[in-house]
C-alpha cells in the first residue's frame, strides 16, 4: 500500500496546484499534452520494445489511452467550471466503478468490496459542498467519465499484469503506456487546443514540470504498480482518499474556507473503509 499512500499525497498537491496556476490560464489540452510528454521521455527510453507479446502491447496503449488521455483530458477541462474542492469531491464515485469493474472482470460480485467502497463514498460525500447548482452539472459529467476511465485503466491493468507475468521490472514495459496516452491528447490537442493560452509565466512551466515529471512519471507508475499489490477492495478505498488530503491541502496552503470539523469526520470514515476492505481480502 505503500506506493497508493506516496501518489495519494502527489495528487492531493496536483490538485490544488492545477486550479491554482493552470485552470483559466494555461491550454487544457496543452497542459495535458505536456504532461504526457514529459512522462514519455523518462519511460520510452527505459521500454524495451522487441520480443514482447502483441496482446500485451495493445492492451498497455488501450490502457494509456483511458487511464490518463481521456480521464485528464476531462480533468483539465472539468476546471474550466468547478473549483479544486469541488473537483475533489466529484470523484468520491471512482471507488465505485473500480469495484464494479473488478467484479465484472472477475465475474463475481464481493459485498464487502462494494460495502468497503459505499464507506469510502460516503467519507467523501460528509465533506461535499453545500452549493453545488446546476451550472456546474456538465463539470459533474465530465468527471464522472474521468472516474470510469481511471478506474478501468487501473482495473485492467492489474489483470494484464497478472495475465503476462514477465522478469522485466514493471517500468521497462510501462513506456506503452505514455505512447497510449499521447495518442489521445496529441489529436485532442491538434482538434480542439488554443495556441493563444499557452504558459507565460515561469511557475506555470514549473508546474507543469512538476506535474510532468512527478504526477504523471512517476505518479502513474508507482499507482499501477501498487495496484498490483493489493486487492480489487483496497485498491477502491485508496482512489478517495486523496478528497480530504486534497481539501486539507487547499486549505492550508491557499486559505480555502473548508469546514475543518467535517473534514476531520470525512477523514476518519474513509479509514473506517480500508478497515472494511481487510475484511474483503479475507473472503
Amino acid at each position: 500500500m505503500g506506493y497508493l499512500l506516496i501518489v495519494t499525497l502527489i495528487q492531493a498537491f496536483s490538485f490544488s496546484l492545477i486550479g491554482e496556476f493552470l485552470a483559466g490560464h494555461v491550454d487544457s489540452y496543452f497542459a495535458v499534452l505536456v504532461r504526457v510528454l514529459l512522462a514519455g521521455l523518462v519511460f520510452v527510453p527505459l521500454t524495451r520494445w522487441r520480443q514482447v507479446e502483441p496482446r500485451f502491447v495493445r492492451s498497455m496503449l488501450l490502457i494509456g489511452a483511458l487511464q490518463f488521455g481521456v480521464t485528464y483530458v476531462c480533468l483539465y477541462l472539468s476546471f474550466r467550471v468547478l473549483s479544486v474542492p469541488e473537483v475533489l469531491l466529484f470523484t468520491i464515485l471512482t471507488p465505485l466503478h473500480v469495484t464494479l469493474i473488478e467484479d465484472a472482470l472477475n465475474r463475481r460480485f464481493n459485498p464487502w468490496a462494494l460495502l468497503a467502497a459505499l464507506v469510502a463514498v460516503a467519507g467523501a460525500a460528509v465533506i461535499r459542498y453545500d452549493r453545488i447548482d446546476p451550472e456546474f452539472f456538465g463539470g459533474f459529467l465530465l468527471l464522472q467519465l474521468a472516474n470510469f476511465t481511471y478506474a478501468a485503466g487501473q482495473v485492467l491493468y492489474r489483470h494484464l499484469i497478472a495475465r503476462y507475468p514477465s522478469d522485466l521490472p514493471h517500468y521497462r514495459r510501462f513506456g506503452y503506456f505514455h505512447v497510449g496516452a499521447l495518442l489521445v491528447v496529441l489529436p485532442a490537442f491538434l482538434a480542439f487546443g488554443n495556441p493563444q493560452h499557452l504558459p507565460d509565466a515561469p511557475s506555470q512551466w514549473l508546474v507543469l514540470g512538476f506535474l510532468g515529471l512527478v504526477s504523471t512519471a512517476l505518479g502513474m507508475y508507482w499507482w499501477n504498480k501498487g495496484a498490483c499489490l493489493v486487492s480489487g477492495a483496497t485498491l477502491a478505498v485508496m482512489n478517495n482518499l486523496h478528497v480530504p488530503l486534497g481539501l486539507l491541502v487547499n486549505l492550508v496552503i491557499w486559505n480555502q474556507a473548508e469546514p475543518l470539523g467535517r473534514l476531520a469526520l470525512g477523514a476518519g470514515i474513509i479509514l473506517l473503509a480500508v478497515w472494511v476492505s481487510r475484511r474483503a481480502r479475507s473472503t
